[in-house]
């Protein structure tokens, strides 16, 4: 039976790079050896209605050669690229379950189950395989070029794998940005068994939310850290392809992902004091920025300008300000698209996940620096979560008096706290601790929709402004350009009548968060 964890990352890679990545320059001059070959039939089985997807198991038979393999893996709901498997040599093509004992399929083994499974789809790959030595690390890149067949529907399979065999996590990302400087590649979490289900049912994936963040009370900082780090890389990997489908949503979560890494790094800063991490927060920055205007457009769009153009009358200048809009959105868009579909952005997951595995954070000598990668987290946890709990509470108890500029300061610091209460909520896992936690991470969600709402206000009227200024020494009529003012006069009127509601909501909000239990206090 094989080790049932495995460090393995994954790349889709355009089909013409295929070739070109086997007789190129790449595999010569990183020390590989021993290239093998083989046609890999795999077999995926499960019931009709799916029960072990359903778990997130995946139970597959594959056929190398004379040999033939059962593989159970399990996609645990944890993110990171190490995925637990466990593997069997068996006699035939047919699921044998005695050996699934000691894996999470083990808990819905029947006999009723082992009647009703039966194949639900396929891959057939053509695999190359080459051994490759990285200082005292063994790693296996494997090519494969081939096809998942569901109920005859196809699609194509054209990825590279590179398994860290043994030695460290280092040499494995160090080969992995050298394979991407000689090909494009992108760093994906998909496997073949989620691509088959997907292909089987013929669903459409939606966007994707940050997986909860695992650990034991008796983690340290920095396996913590890693845990929390990883939710959010996985987030947005996850959704990019989505993203680029056209869904809003997915930049959306794209977004929150590049925001709660950045608040990762925010609450851990201390630990992180190396230059890596400053190449990556600015990088982030870069990404969010061009994702920024995009978001802003489709909420202005959404909420601001539609029930308003749907109303009747609504003037020529209201539908000479939807164009221009439309227009902009569709810009910025397309300025989104091109950001995420870039080289840029694959290096930027690439070195992330380096980043998170092996990066200089992790070696940097300074004591006080390896004192706190050691620690308990539930000790920094605790320490954190008071510190930003209590900024909250001062600056919020002034809410009524605060311009617009200091409550996005006060929604910046609450976003904050509520990525630290969720990130850190298996820490404190007794009951009552739950209890508290769930209802202090909801006081938050509505302080924040609150002073969103409110900064959404500011920004929509900053946004109706330019749309009339840029309109300013443009060809066309004054009499149009007067008529487009008046229309966004009209929306920044609207906006601006809700500014009384908003606050009084937010303070409400407010309220409510003030009277929660701190969930990380044992008492």
């Amino acid at each position: 039976m094989s080790s049932p964890h495995e460090l393995e990352l994954k790349f889709e890679v355009p089909p013409a790079s295929l070739t070109s990545l086997s007789r190129g320059t790449f595999l010569k001059s990183v020390h590989s050896s021993g290239r093998k070959q083989a046609n890999l039939v795999s077999v995926y089985f499960d019931t009709k209605k799916l029960k072990l997807r359903r778990k997130a198991i995946s139970l597959r038979i594959r056929r190398m050669g004379r040999r033939i393999v059962q593989t159970v893996k399990h996609e645990n709901g944890h993110a990171t690229f190490a995925r637990n498997e466990w593997e069997h040599d068996i006699g035939d093509g047919h699921p044998n379950l005695e050996l699934v004992r000691e894996t999470p399929l083990r808990s819905l083994i029947t006999k009723k189950l082992g009647r009703r499974l039966a194949p639900v789809f396929e891959t057939r790959v053509r695999r190359k395989v080459f051994q490759i030595t990285s200082g005292e690390s063994a790693i296996e890149l494997s090519i494969d070029n081939g096809e998942i067949d569901a109920g005859g529907k196809t699609k194509p399979i054209c990825e590279v794998e590179l398994e860290l065999k043994s030695g460290q996590p280092g040499d494995l990302f160090r080969i992995a940005k050298q394979l991407a400087e000689e090909v494009s590649v992108q760093l994906t979490i998909a496997s073949k068994a989620e691509r088959g289900y997907g292909l089987l049912t013929g669903e459409k994936p939606g966007p994707v939310k940050a997986l909860p963040v695992v650990f034991t009370p008796d983690a340290d900082v920095q396996s913590a850290f890693q845990r929390i780090a990883w939710t959010c890389v996985h987030q947005l990997i996850a959704n990019q392809p989505i993203m680029l489908s056209g869904d809003p949503d997915g930049l959306h979560q794209m977004r929150v992902a590049i925001r709660r890494l950045r608040a990762a790094i925010s609450l851990f800063s201390e630990m992180l004091t190396d230059g890596q991490t400053e190449i990556l927060k600015s990088e982030l920055k870069w990404l969010a920025g061009e994702l920024g205007p995009a978001r802003e457009l489709d909420i202005f769009f959404k909420r601001v300008l539609k029930p308003v153009a749907g109303g009747k009358p609504n003037g020529a200048g209201l539908a000479t300000l939807s164009r221009d809009l439309r227009q902009r959105r569709e810009d910025a868009s397309i300025r989104a698209h091109t950001a995420v579909d870039s080289a840029r952005f694959r290096k930027l997951v690439l070195d992330a996940a380096a980043w998170i595995e092996a990066g200089d954070w992790i070696k940097n000598p300074d004591i006080s620096a390896c004192t706190l990668r050691e620690q308990p987290i539930v000790d920094v946890a605790a320490k954190e979560l008071r510190r930003r709990w209590k900024k909250v509470l001062k600056r919020g108890k002034r809410l009524d008096e605060l311009d617009a500029q200091r409550r996005h300061r006060l929604r910046i610091q609450g976003k904050k706290l509520r990525y630290a209460a969720e990130f850190f909520a298996t820490g404190f896992s007794g009951k009552k601790s739950m209890l508290r936690q769930k209802k202090f991470v909801a006081s938050l969600e509505r302080l924040q929709d609150a002073l969103g709402d409110l900064n959404d206000i500011v920004v929509h009227g900053k946004l109706s402004e330019r749309f009339v200024d840029a309109g300013r020494g443009a060809s066309g009529s004054s009499l149009g350009r007067v008529e487009k003012a008046f229309a966004a006069g009209r929306l920044s009127g609207r906006e601006e009548a809700r500014i009384g509601p908003a606050l009084k909501e937010a303070k409400q909000a407010y309220e409510a968060f003030a009277r929660r239990k701190p969930f990380w206090l044992s008492s």
